[in-house]
């Protein structure tokens, strides 16, 4: 391996040719420090003071084989590592799930904001449709006490990945992970659901073939498509949680551009949902659409 001012060298230059590689194929520049600090602890502050990692054999090899993958195979880099920070929250995630995006956090936030508007008593049930990574749920979970989460996924590879999310975040007794395709699972709980998110399929089935790489190639189909027109799934959250949910609760999803005032209108369509409200993420893009259901 050398000696440490050799290996400090070979990662200074190693460094350079991967921001080179990233910039040409398209891979924000702050995926390699990512890349070295999760799987080196190398970053800024080792960097100035010229340290080396430490630890046995050559640290770069597996850096190097795990950055070729990522430009090569463009397999995203939270797959790679096996984590993701989101909302706050360090979330395991395999391609059997989908990767939390940021602009998801604004589902978490509107829920949050009516929650803190309509105190809900202990034990009160949100359901979380098409949970995946178990994110929506266990940020919920994590900033509500109060809150029994009901976390509904179709497929056994996702739910075993959430469950080791709820494990990680001690949120065993809060949030209960159902096998099952949408409402099937949440049968005992009809009307009586105070709360119902989803980050549902959306994209209509014939965009994904133009879905950049690292989406296309490597994220779980079943997460991503809507069916013909997108809104398969919004249609069924829409015209089936009435249901499902008791009087006065919140209901929220999050939909692509240009789904929002369809949504809307499906709402208002329905009689039954009130305070219906489009929010836009940090691009502008009209993202969540939230509604308080009457009964």
């Amino acid at each position: 391996m050398g000696s440490p001012s050799a290996l400090v060298k070979r990662l200074t230059e190693w460094r350079a040719q991967a921001l080179r590689a990233a910039k040409a194929a398209g891979i924000p520049a702050e995926e390699v420090e990512i890349l070295l600090r999760e799987r080196l602890g190398w970053g800024p502050l080792e960097r100035l003071m010229g340290r080396a990692p430490a630890g046995e054999g050559d640290p770069l090899e597996e850096v190097q084989a795990l950055w070729r993958q990522r430009v090569e195979e463009r397999i995203p880099l939270q797959y790679l590592l096996g984590k993701v920070e989101w909302a706050g929250l360090s979330l395991r995630v395999t391609p059997a799930v989908l990767i939390p995006r940021p602009e998801t956090e604004l589902l978490v936030e509107q829920a949050s904001l009516w929650l803190q508007a309509n105190p809900l008593p202990p034990g009160s049930c949100f359901a979380d449709l098409g949970t995946g990574s178990g994110a929506i749920a266990i940020a919920l979970a994590h900033h509500h006490p109060q809150l029994r989460l009901l976390a509904v996924d179709s497929s056994p590879e996702a739910l075993a990945v959430a469950a080791d999310n709820v494990v990680a975040h001690h949120l065993q007794e809060r949030v209960n992970l159902l096998l099952g395709s949408w409402f099937v699972p949440l049968d005992p709980w009809r009307g009586q659901l105070r709360g119902l998110v989803s980050n549902p399929p959306y994209i209509p089935s014939a965009e994904l073939a133009s879905l950049m790489p690292e989406v296309r190639l490597h994220e779980p189909r079943q997460a991503l498509d809507g069916g013909e027109d997108g809104l398969a799934h919004l249609r069924l959250l829409i015209q089936a949680a009435p249901d499902y949910l008791a009087p006065n609760s919140f209901w929220a999803v999050e939909v692509m551009r240009g789904q929002a005032p369809w949504v809307a209108e499906q709402l208002q369509a329905r009689g039954c949902y009130r305070q219906i409200q489009v929010h836009r993420d940090l691009a502008g893009v009209e993202r969540v659409v939230s509604a308080h259901f009457v009964g």
